[in-house]
């Protein structure tokens, strides 16, 4: 029998103040077995850092066709195409010819994710942007992660304060453009 997902469940208090978004998120996250945990908090702060309204997890790691969030309008149009990790070329450059906007946010090492594209086809590779945290910032935040997790999560001038079950984090949110 396989195993089956590991729900957690998120209370987020969210002030990103440089793009003047205030929500207060309720998330259920399904941590799939082959998922670290690092992976999977790297996805809710994308979720958060990127909020907007209709954003939502995509199917990630089960869905296979999705990213690992997304964004449509009330059309159903794709309008944000939201990776995580180290995805290869072509999916990113599917995410970008699907979606106005691409981003990959990332837990591991940046500059070897970026060379995994280079020479590669990438849809508008100059808009794709790549975002990532300070070293051990991700893991610091997967440590304090339970499987019901109170966060407040507070972007500021480019710094990320998280509180996460009463651990205090900070980090600088670092983004270049992918090609």
């Amino acid at each position: 029998m396989a195993i089956g997902a590991t729900i957690h469940t998120f209370d987020v208090q969210l002030s990103d103040v440089d793009r003047g978004v205030y929500e207060e998120l309720s998330l259920k996250v399904a941590q799939h077995p082959s998922e670290t945990t690092a992976f999977m908090v790297t996805r809710v702060l994308a979720l958060c850092l990127e909020h907007e309204e209709g954003i939502a997890f995509g199917d990630g790691v089960a869905g296979g066709d999705e990213p690992a969030v997304l964004a449509r309008d009330l059309t159903g149009a794709l309008m944000a195409w939201i990776e995580i990790g180290a995805p290869d070329a072509e999916r990113v450059h599917r995410g970008s010819r699907a979606a106005e906007r691409t981003a990959v946010y990332t837990h591991r090492d940046p500059e070897r994710v970026a060379a995994k594209w280079a020479g590669k086809r990438i849809h508008r590779v100059e808009d794709v942007r790549l975002v990532w945290f300070d070293d051990g910032f991700v893991d610091a935040v997967a440590d304090a992660v339970a499987r019901r997790t109170t966060m407040s999560v507070s972007r500021t001038e480019g710094t990320l304060y998280v509180e996460v079950n009463g651990t205090s984090l900070t980090s600088a949110v670092h983004e270049r453009a992918a090609g």
